[in-house]
């Protein structure tokens, strides 16, 4: 379902896939060639999400925003803004995972079951195992796995491993072509 909310519409691009069980809610872009897939709830209500091309967000993730802080809030960010979501290009997002107020850079896999916090940077070209939790305002150096609650480095990816990061949201891009055409 793509729902309106407030002033705010999703802009989707025409070649973008969103099963018809997911949600999909407010100041939120997704870009060409990605997908949402089952159960899904993407909320921009009080901040923007935007997504980039390729990148797959798969079964029972939940993605949400911080909003701005005001004299009654706890201070959760140090700007006035709240933080938005930002994903990259050629993103990988398992199941089931959850995206709260952060930026996640270009090839990035996101293991199932993962939780992901406001504040934090995932650079291009990382790994988080699945059940990884980061924690707010933490910032994941490019080219590592990592894994754990919290989130700590355990090794360099290896190249066969880089290249899956490609391969992952090419893989997704060629589901979605397939489940288009069963409708």
């Amino acid at each position: 379902m793509i729902r309106k909310f407030e002033n705010h519409k999703p802009n989707i691009h025409t070649s973008a896939y969103i099963d018809e069980t997911a949600l999909v809610s407010g100041e939120v872009a997704i870009g060409e060639d990605s997908s949402v897939w089952p159960m899904t709830v993407i909320r921009g209500d009080v901040n923007f999400i935007q997504i980039g091309k390729r990148t797959n967000i798969q079964d029972a993730s939940v993605l949400h925003v911080t909003h701005a802080s005001n004299e009654y809030s706890i201070k959760v960010t140090d700007s006035q803004i709240g933080y938005p979501l930002i994903i990259g290009d050629d993103v990988t997002v398992g199941h089931k995972a959850l995206l709260h107020a952060c930026t996640i850079g270009n090839r990035v896999l996101v293991g199932m079951g993962s939780i992901i916090m406001d504040g934090v940077v995932i650079e291009d070209e990382t790994m988080i195992a699945a059940g990884s939790l980061v924690p707010p305002k933490k910032t994941l150096q490019s080219g590592y796995l990592w894994v754990g609650s919290p989130a700590k480095k355990a090794r360099e990816l290896t190249k066969k491993e880089k290249s899956y990061l490609k391969y992952s949201a090419e893989h997704y891009v060629r589901l979605k072509a397939r489940t288009e055409n069963t409708k």
